[in-house]
């Protein structure tokens, strides 16, 4: 995923600082789901430090765009697809014909890794509130 901030048209400067705003909070948010999620991603886990020369990329990121694969055997995303997989965890608000006043509510057990994901982000799916 990749936040651009771009030129926008904004015609009173409260509502520009308040895109700035958003946007750096959309970055930071992006940043912290890196970091907690990347062992499911193709990101580096040893970046190299930031030099003048080409960075070249760890033993641990190589092996994972080799295999394709974290060391749990579940398979690597990007950011965007990872994102996509656990947007497919439905919450559904359900009745019986019975009585269609009382409702239930269900979520769909999750796969493999989006409870490795909602693991390594420490949410639980099944907490309605």
């Amino acid at each position: 995923m990749d936040l651009q901030v771009r030129p926008i048209f904004h015609w009173n400067a409260e509502r520009g600082r308040a895109h700035v705003f958003l946007c750096m909070l959309a970055y930071y948010v992006q940043w912290h789901l890196r970091a907690a999620l990347q062992p499911l991603l193709f990101d580096d886990p040893d970046p190299p430090p930031r030099t003048v020369r080409k960075a070249e990329r760890s033993d641990a990121a190589k092996a994972k765009d080799r295999t394709r694969c974290t060391a749990d055997g579940l398979p690597v995303h990007s950011l965007r697809t990872l994102l996509a997989d656990l947007a497919t965890l439905t919450y559904n608000v359900c009745s019986t014909p019975i009585n269609p006043k009382a409702t239930f509510i269900t979520t769909t057990r999750p796969t493999p890794l989006q409870a490795k994901a909602f693991e390594l982000l420490g949410v639980n799916p099944n907490r309605t509130q």
